[in-house]
């Protein structure tokens, strides 16, 4: 692996202080890509049921690298030990041909096999090669009798010639795909300080797709992670945070680190909003007199499984109303009140990034709960009542920073100078400790 240029250099020995060039400069940009997505690293691809029948697939990224999560046969003998979910690259092994191309909304499709067009080259739903036109010849009659024209060489092997095969796992239904045979277990790579708040979601449990949306925001790739990792703006940016009480800083929180730094949750406990003077005085987004047109948009509903075992001070029941976890590099799991919902993003230069929501609920829920997880959705997605403004904020950053070229650094010092890596959580959310950790792990990967 290349060693990034020499010319990259980190102002000072922490962490508190991240130069812009982190965000702008194309050949780090590109060492991030082989080094992060492309190495030792498990990145998010879907939920299991976004493809619940055989020969169904999504297209999907890793990096820059489009591949295909695709539902593969499997033998009822091996159903208990194979989940069957297939992830290959979207590149033909014969031509480099991006080969899938649905036929549907351009992301989804189903398919027996995947073909070429270019060379009628056909794989198995594994990626297997499964055969190819003329691979030995053409039989001719000429002068001297039948004769073979062409053909592969007798050494071509097709168990040698299939897709490029990522390395699969899936936990409580979310696949993630590696390219790397480096890449430690999921479950080690997550961590048992994070594993716990995953299990709180999803164990046991079967999903139910509730939709997608998308959108592309023009801000570096690892802002979006910034801003999920970063508790002090929710308060002061979102006007339905703090004037709703869904987050807001005088609220019962906890900011959890794996031992890395590079994945983390916010917890916070939603109270009643109103007027507290120690976090709304002079807060520019709080609207004491603001109401609510609909108010099933804040019909919220406790449920069971909200409770869990403190695993911080275990026989200590916590009952979080919301949970922010990130997944470095390219996952966020958002529990807010009902809201549920996936957010991958996807890298699309050192200045632009596409971030996918994927919204759900449980399979055993109610209507009366779908409906209320879907009605709970609209202050999120790309139009969201509080997440355009992170798009927003993102796109102003990143004009920001493009103004300094080499030159000018972010200051990240709420909290202290430290990245607080080992260390216990921190038991409210007036700190940034969470990026500086994220900081640290990178510069450790990057080797800046």
């Amino acid at each position: 692996m290349n060693a990034p240029q020499p010319l990259v250099r980190w102002p000072d020995p922490g962490t508190s202080r991240i130069p812009y060039w982190a965000y702008t400069d194309p050949s780090l940009y590109q060492q991030e890509l082989e080094r992060l997505f492309y190495g030792p690293h498990w990145n998010y691809i879907g939920l299991a049921i976004e493809i619940p029948k055989t020969g169904d697939y999504q297209l999907r990224w890793v990096g820059e690298r489009q591949v295909i999560m695709v539902r593969d046969r499997v033998a009822p003998r091996d159903r208990d030990t194979d989940h069957g979910i297939r992830v290959v690259e979207n590149r033909c092994a014969h031509r480099g041909v991006r080969f899938c191309q649905p036929p549907m909304d351009g992301h989804t499709g189903n398919a027996r096999s995947f073909v070429c067009p270019y060379h009628q080259w056909t794989y198995k739903l594994n990626g297997d090669l499964a055969g190819l036109p003329f691979k030995d010849g053409v039989k001719a009659a000429g002068p001297e009798g039948e004769c073979v024209h062409g053909g592969m060489p007798t050494d071509f092997d097709l168990s040698k010639n299939g897709l490029t095969k990522l390395r699969v796992a899936v936990l409580h239904g979310l696949v993630f795909a590696s390219f790397s045979e480096e890449a430690e277990p999921l479950e080690d790579y997550l961590g048992s300080e994070v594993m716990p708040w995953l299990d709180r979601i999803f164990a046991g449990r079967e999903l139910r797709l509730l939709g997608t949306n998308r959108q592309r925001i023009p801000g570096n790739w690892k802002l979006m992670m910034e801003n999920i990792k970063d508790p002090y703006h929710p308060g002061l940016l979102h006007t339905w945070f703090v004037t709703f009480g869904l987050w807001r800083a005088d609220q019962k929180s906890r900011m959890v680190m794996d031992r890395h730094g590079r994945h983390a949750v916010m917890l916070s406990r939603r109270n009643d909003g109103g007027a507290n003077k120690a976090v709304t005085e002079g807060v520019t987004s709080f609207k004491a007199d603001m109401k609510l047109g609909d108010p099933r948009l804040l019909d919220v509903v406790p449920e069971p499984w909200w409770t869990i075992d403190d695993p911080s001070n275990p026989g200590t029941p916590i009952t979080p109303t919301v949970t922010m976890i990130t997944l470095f590099p390219g996952l966020i799991v958002q529990q807010q009140v009902n809201s549920l919902s996936t957010r991958h993003i996807v890298p699309r230069g050192p200045g632009e990034f596409d971030f996918v929501w994927t919204h759900f609920g449980f399979a055993d829920d109610t209507e009366e709960m779908t409906t209320r997880r879907l009605r709970q959705a609209n202050l999120f997605g790309p139009a969201g009542f509080v997440s355009a403004d992170d798009g927003e904020v993102i796109e102003f950053s990143q004009d920001g920073f493009r103004q300094w070229g080499e030159g000018g650094a972010t200051l990240v010092e709420l909290g202290g100078k430290d990245d607080d890596v080992g260390k216990p959580p921190t038991e409210h959310m007036v700190t940034e400790t969470l990026i500086r950790s994220m900081y640290a792990y990178w510069r450790r990967a990057m080797g800046v």
